[in-house]
């Protein structure tokens, strides 16, 4: 028999995350076929995705498979944290108050604002002269 699995999506700016939890795991986590602590080396980062584990209390139980792409370092580990406790939430809807007490589940939907006509950027104006 397979093993069963659970898939959700993140996103954040322009990062795409998707998640895939293997119930009954040994607690690995994989991102873009590379160890975790490679992909993500510094300790924020690794910190910010593994939060929804932590949160639930599943970080042995769960194989943890990522994809990313887009955006930067930092865009991607707040999709991918998402992505994870979405999964979560497929595996067992129990967990649903506490990810969403812990504001697990809200999406960041600050984007780039994009460059207007007259304009240097967003919102900077040319300078302006009186004479």
């Amino acid at each position: 028999m397979a093993e069963k699995y659970f898939q959700a999506l993140g996103r954040r700016k322009t990062a795409v995350a998707q998640a895939r939890l293997t119930a009954g795991g040994k607690g690995t986590i994989t991102v873009n076929g590379l160890a975790f602590e490679e992909f993500f080396s510094t300790a924020t980062l690794r910190q910010m995705v593994l939060r929804p584990l932590a949160e639930v209390g599943k970080t042995e139980m769960v194989d943890v498979s990522l994809k990313t792409s887009g955006g930067g370092r930092i865009g991607q580990a707040d999709a991918s944290r998402l992505a994870i406790a979405r999964a979560l939430i497929k595996l067992d809807e129990a967990l649903r108050p506490a990810l969403k007490a812990a504001h697990m589940l809200t999406r960041d939907p600050r984007k780039k604002e994009r460059k207007k006509p007259g304009k240097h950027g967003a919102r900077r104006s040319p300078q302006w002269r009186k004479r």
